[in-house]
């Protein structure tokens, strides 16, 4: 590689820390908290003028956040406030799972170390996750102390993949995309690099196999992100200087 890397945006579970989530279980939840609310309108149809209830659309497989998007939708058609509520209970659902797994979590034992030589070289860094706030704060509440900003789910209109989450942290480090790098374990941030216009890295300290994150073709593969700070500083053209 000859281009430099001035920032690095990370993705912040599996990548930073410990994978705790379960992504399943937390559908599951936000899952059975829409029911509840599409199940009590379906036993009080009669106040809508249409002679119909908000009813859920069937589940797509879709990222969970994306898919209560399209269900409020549909069901907004009949009853706002129905759907209102769904979205709300199903959200909550979700960040209680999330809460709940960062209680049992924590960063990987070269997480600050790594953020602090990136900053001794100059490199500017920033985390972006569809993670609630909350959560990662409960298991690194001094990340502004390394990075320029925490940008969850809550502080953007468009989570990633869509790349405005990673440009809106890019304008925080004041670094163009060519000479930016995003990080994650999963296969959405290389996504959501590739949408951005920054070089990828895929980092198998995630649930996605190293083969599988290959095959999106990140510009860089690493074992974990401090084995990606030694990749970048070492070789014949180092990418970080």
């Amino acid at each position: 590689m000859k281009t430099c890397v001035q920032a690095m945006i990370f993705d912040f579970d599996g990548t930073l820390a410990h994978l705790t989530l379960d992504f399943g279980v937390m559908r599951q939840r936000a899952m059975h908290a829409a029911r509840a609310v599409a199940d009590r309108s379906a036993r009080t149809a009669h106040p809508f003028a249409s002679g119909m209830s908000p009813t859920l659309p069937a589940d797509d497989g879709r990222p969970m956040l994306e898919w209560l998007e399209t269900a409020h939708r549909h069901m907004a058609r009949i009853c706002p406030v129905t759907a209102d509520n769904m979205l709300r209970n199903a959200r909550q659902a979700i960040e209680d799972v999330e809460v709940d797994a960062a209680g049992k979590g924590a960063l990987f034992p070269w997480t600050r170390a790594m953020l602090d030589a990136l900053r001794e070289d100059g490199i500017a860094t920033a985390v972006i996750t569809r993670n609630c706030r909350k959560a990662v704060l409960a298991v690194f509440p001094d990340v502004l102390d390394y990075c320029a900003c925490l940008l969850t789910r809550e502080d953007v209109p468009q989570v990633k993949p869509h790349p405005d989450h990673l440009l809106r942290a890019l304008a925080h480090t004041g670094t163009p995309p060519e000479r930016s790098l995003m990080v994650g374990d999963h296969p959405m941030d290389i996504a959501t690099g590739k949408a951005g216009g920054t070089l990828t890295a895929g980092v198998a300290s995630g649930s996605t196999p190293h083969g599988l994150l290959a095959a999106e073709q990140p510009d860089f593969m690493a074992r974990d992100c401090m084995d990606l700070y030694q990749q970048l500083r070492g070789g014949t053209c180092p990418t970080i200087r």
